[in-house]
């Protein structure tokens, strides 16, 4: 079996993908990691965690339900940061629900004030003529919901 990037078979004109490349990963990596600890089991990447439940809110699934549709769908697997294109979920669904909780209220509108905060800088974009509004083609803009 060979291994797919998920970056090289995905179109990079996609809202979703537009999307993707415009969250600021890193500063929300970095506010989120004071709730990990660097002892015990270790946790889930907080980029995975965090792209799934965006992705979760954008097109109203549940646990269950964005776990298979993250294993079909390369466009979600990018969105999470995977390198290469995962055949298994990497974590169990159970896991979001634990996430949620590690993060509390605070970890979920630290994710739900940047989603809005790109959502602007995107629609602030299309005003001004410099790049078309990729997140009107996304479902609803269900992350007010989230």
């Amino acid at each position: 079996m060979f291994s797919s990037v998920p970056k090289e078979i995905v179109n990079m004109q996609e809202p979703l993908v537009q999307l993707a490349d415009r969250i600021p990963w890193k500063d929300l990596e970095n506010d989120l990691s004071k709730f990990y600890f660097h002892t015990g089991t270790p946790s889930m990447p907080i980029r995975l965690m965090a792209g799934l439940l965006i992705l979760k809110s954008l097109y109203n699934f549940g646990d269950e339900s964005i776990v298979d549709q993250w294993i079909q769908n390369p466009y979600y697997q990018y969105f999470c940061g995977e390198a290469e294109f995962q055949w298994h979920f990497p974590c169990d669904p159970s896991d979001l629900v634990h996430f949620c909780k590690r993060i509390g209220e605070e970890g979920v509108e630290l994710i739900f004030k940047m989603s809005i905060d790109v959502k602007k800088v995107g629609a602030n974009m299309k005003n001004e003529g410099d790049e078309p509004n990729a997140e009107s083609e996304l479902p609803s803009n269900r992350l007010s919901d989230m």
